[in-house]
């Protein structure tokens, strides 16, 4: 189920010997407007290795400087999409879907929303990443699962989504293979938090899974990437005029990350939260998760055409996650890629970590505040998280939040309950916790779940 490259492609391929790898970078460096012919150029040099890494870095800041225009990003992410294998979605003959967020802390709605929009009858092909700075990644959850296989080929994918509607795998070795060097590069050239090249890299994997629609979860917020509200906004603007012009209805939702989503950050354990909700299991710690869960759910129904639009899209997402529906389409898929779904039937006695600490609240107040970036850092101190790309996760490590913001606190009543793989990596996490909780006399004040939608009409 693949097709290796595009009309756009072949048609600028031509052109190639006619440009030099420094002219381009001249051009961009001096303000110029890139032809197509020239982006492309420089994506066939990384894949192909003609071009140096000092040429990518001094081509990556000179996008980070200068900018690019709408047609130029456009560009940009078509070229890194089609730099390899992509998805060919054409033989499910469905509606495909699929939905993407710019990280956060306990943030598994994932987990929730493929299998929502799967039971709602849409095919869902979810290509998804691993931890990242202080963010989890929905890869490690998954892999806590005994057996469940994240790398799939993409003819195994194809496989496993028109049998039971949904697959989520890893990026594939042949899939958008310049963005994994252009990634790695922007870490190491100060060049991360250009609004421009965060949108090609995100747009360029999703586009490739052949999708119909896209939904986005921007999020803004001491949690997020981009913890101002205006550049969250600007980036959200930024994919949905890209998915728009590549043919993919795109909406982007911005969301506020100021606290953990739901009531667990970690690995195993954002898993077993999702289960309980699945199974319909009450808990007051998962309001929020569900709340943005049915909501980016929502849309994808809409502009997958089964709702009237995204209001009426929530209310039937909650009924298929209450009714069972969308549990059964989990199910499905675990068992398709190889998972053991006997751990589900019970979750907690899955949980194993060596060490726990319980951190309680100080005094009596109200929880006011915390930067939620620093709790995620503390989860992945815990074992949740990785140092640097390949180093193995804690399956069992990670956090239990007993409060969201504004709650009314007790002195000595449970804050945070710590997991732990290694005893030794309980007190730095504890410490880090009981420096960034905030418990105040008042409750302060705390923005929306959802802030605002961005669509095409907002980027016409």
């Amino acid at each position: 189920m693949t097709k290796k490259t595009s009309a756009a492609v072949q048609q600028a391929s031509p052109l190639h010997h006619h440009i030099h790898n420094i002219d381009l970078i001249l051009h961009k460096r001096d303000g110029g407007t890139l032809t197509d012919a020239e982006i492309q150029h420089f994506v066939s040099a990384v894949v192909d290795q003609t071009i140096t890494d000092a040429q990518i870095g001094s081509f990556l800041m000179a996008v980070f400087q200068r900018g690019l225009n709408r047609h130029e990003l456009s560009a940009l992410t078509q070229a890194m999409r089609f730099s390899g294998e992509v998805f060919d979605s054409a033989p499910l003959n469905n509606f495909t879907v699929d939905k993407h967020s710019t990280g956060g802390v306990g943030d598994k709605s994932s987990l929730l929303v493929a299998p929502i929009a799967a039971a709602a009858g849409l095919s869902v092909p979810m290509i998804s990443g691993r931890s990242l700075g202080h963010t989890g990644g929905t890869l490690d959850k998954l892999e806590t699962i005994p057996g469940y296989n994240t790398q799939l080929t993409l003819q195994q994918f194809g496989e496993v989504i028109r049998r039971c509607g949904v697959s989520i795998i890893g990026q594939t070795q042949t899939l958008v293979p310049a963005d994994r060097i252009l990634y790695g590069m922007r870490d190491h050239t100060g060049t991360v938090e250009s609004p421009n090249l965060i949108c090609a890299s995100i747009m360029s994997k999703k586009l490739a899974s052949g999708l119909n629609a896209l939904v986005l979860d921007v999020k803004t917020g001491s949690g997020a990437f981009m913890k101002e509200y205006e550049k969250s906004r600007h980036l959200a603007k930024l994919m949905v005029m890209t998915g728009e012009a590549s043919g993919t209805c795109t909406a982007a939702v911005l969301t506020t990350m100021d606290q953990p989503l739901g009531r667990f950050s970690g690995n195993w354990i954002e898993v077993w939260e999702c289960m309980e909700i699945m199974k319909n299991i009450s808990h007051p710690m998962y309001a929020d998760l569900i709340e943005l869960s049915v909501t980016l759910a929502g849309w994808m129904l809409a502009l997958g055409g089964k709702a009237a639009d995204a209001e009426a899209g929530k209310k039937q997402a909650l009924i298929l996650l209450q009714s069972g529906a969308a549990y059964k389409k989990w199910l499905e898929m675990v068992a398709l890629q190889g998972g053991d779904v006997t751990v589900f039937e019970n979750p907690v006695d899955f949980h194993k970590p060596k060490a726990t600490k319980i951190l309680k609240a100080w005094k009596s107040g109200y929880l006011a505040g915390m930067d939620c970036a620093e709790v995620g850092w503390a989860v992945q101190r815990l074992g949740a998280g990785r140092e640097k790309p390949g180093d193995p996760v804690a399956a069992h490590a990670g956090i239990e939040m007993h409060a969201k913001l504004g709650a009314k606190l007790e002195a000595g009543q449970p804050l945070v309950t710590l997991f732990s793989e290694d005893p030794e990596l309980i007190d730095e996490p504890e410490e880090m916790l009981r420096d960034t909780l905030l418990i105040a006399d008042q409750r302060g004040e705390h923005h929306p779940l959802v802030r605002e939608v961005i669509t095409a009409k907002h980027v016409e």
